[in-house]
C-alpha cells in the first residue's frame, strides 16, 4: 500500500545542516536545533526529538559504507514510511535536517515528503576552521562519530556501537525574582545556572570492518568490462574519476554506433554501470556522467 504523507506536513518548516563527512554536524544539531526552536531532527537515518530516539535505523549499525549513505539517505521505503509515520503523530512544525550536501538534504526531504528546507545553514557558519578540522582528523584516525542523543538511549537501541558519552556544560541565567525569604535572585546575583547536554560517540559498524579503497586502474576496468558486456559496440575514449565524501563520480566520454538510441539506452547504461560497480565492490557511485562523443558507422 502506498501511503502519502505529504498532506499532512505542508506546514512544517524545514531547516537544514550542511557540511562534508565527518565536519561535526550531529555534534553541534542541539545547539543549532534549540537556537531555532526546534525539537525534532532527522540524522544518519533516525529521528530524534529532544533526547529520544523515536524512529528510524541508524546508518551507523550497518555493515558497509555503501549501506550506511542508503540508509541515511531512506533508501530504503519502509525505513521512509516508519519515519514518516512517526513526523505525522508527532504533528510537528519544526524539524532540523543533517546532510553532507544541499542535494542530499533535499533528496531526504522529498523521500519523507517533507517541505523542501526554507533555510540552509552550513557548517562553516557555525564552527571555525580549527574545529572543523579537529573534527575530520579524529574521523578519519579514531572513526567517531556522534549521534546526538544521551548515552542511555544509544546503549538501549545500539549496544554493539556505542563507544563513549561526551557532556557539554551549557550556562543558562535564571529569570530574576524574590525568593519566600526576601533573597535578591536576580540574574546578575545568581549568574549562570549550569545546564548538562550529552551526547553519544559511537563506532560504525563498516569502521570495524576497516575501509574499501580501489584504485582509479582497478574502477576504470571494472567500467570498461560493464560497457563492453552492456555494448560491445560502444567505444570509450576517455574515464575521469573522482572521489568524494560520499563515494565516487564518474565521467565517461564513448563513441556509439548509429542508431543508438541516445536517451533510453544511455541512461540504462548509466544504471547498469552503477549497479554492477557497487554490487562487487560494496563502495558508492555518487554519479555516472556519459559524453558522447562520436554517432560512428
Amino acid at each position: 500500500m502506498l501511503f502519502d504523507f505529504g498532506r499532512f506536513f505542508h506546514k512544517i518548516k524545514v531547516i537544514a545542516l550542511v557540511g562534508e563527512s565527518g565536519t561535526g554536524k550531529s555534534f553541534r544539531a542541539k545547539l543549532v536545533a534549540q537556537k531555532h526552536g526546534i525539537n525534532y531532527i532527522i540524522d544518519d537515518g533516525l529521528l530524534i526529538k529532544d533526547n529520544r530516539i523515536l524512529a528510524g535505523r541508524s546508518a551507523k549499525t550497518e555493515k558497509t559504507f555503501l549501506a550506511a549513505v542508503k540508509a541515511a539517505l531512506f533508501d530504503e521505503k519502509s525505513h521512509r514510511d516508519e519515519v514518516a509515520r512517526k513526523l505525522q503523530t508527532e504533528k510537528i512544525r519544526r524539524v532540523l535536517v543533517l546532510g553532507t550536501s544541499e542535494k542530499m538534504v533535499n533528496k531526504i526531504a522529498v523521500r519523507l515528503q517533507l517541505p523542501v528546507p526554507s533555510r540552509i545553514i552550513k557548517i562553516e557558519d557555525i564552527a571555525s576552521q580549527e574545529d572543523i578540522e579537529k573534527a575530520i582528523r579524529t574521523r578519519k584516525i579514531e572513526g567517531k562519530h556522534v549521534i546526538p542523543v544521551p548515552s542511555i538511549e544509544v546503549k538501549r537501541s545500539y549496544p554493539n556501537i556505542f563507544y563513549d558519552a561526551i557532556r557539554i556544560l551549557q550556562r543558562k541565567r535564571k529569570t530574576a525574582g524574590i525568593s519566600p525569604a526576601g533573597a535578591d535572585l536576580s540574574p546578575a546575583r545568581l549568574g549562570p545556572i549550569p545546564k548538562v547536554m550529552e551526547k553519544s560517540v559511537v563506532r560504525p559498524e563498516y569502521f570495524k570492518r576497516g575501509k574499501v579503497i580501489i584504485t582509479e586502474a582497478a574502477l576504470s576496468q571494472m567500467v570498461i568490462h560493464c560497457v563492453d558486456e552492456y555494448n560491445r559496440e560502444i567505444k570509450i575514449k576517455k574515464i575521469t574519476i573522482k572521489d568524494s565524501n560520499m563515494g565516487y563520480r564518474l565521467a565517461i566520454t564513448i563513441d556509439v554506433p548509429y542508431g543508438t538510441q541516445l536517451g533510453g539506452n544511455i541512461h540504462e547504461l548509466q544504471q547498469y554501470i552503477i549497479d554492477n560497480i557497487e554490487r562487487y565492490t560494496n563502495i558508492l557511485i555518487e554519479e555516472v556522467n556519459i559524453i558522447i562523443d562520436k554517432i560512428i558507422q
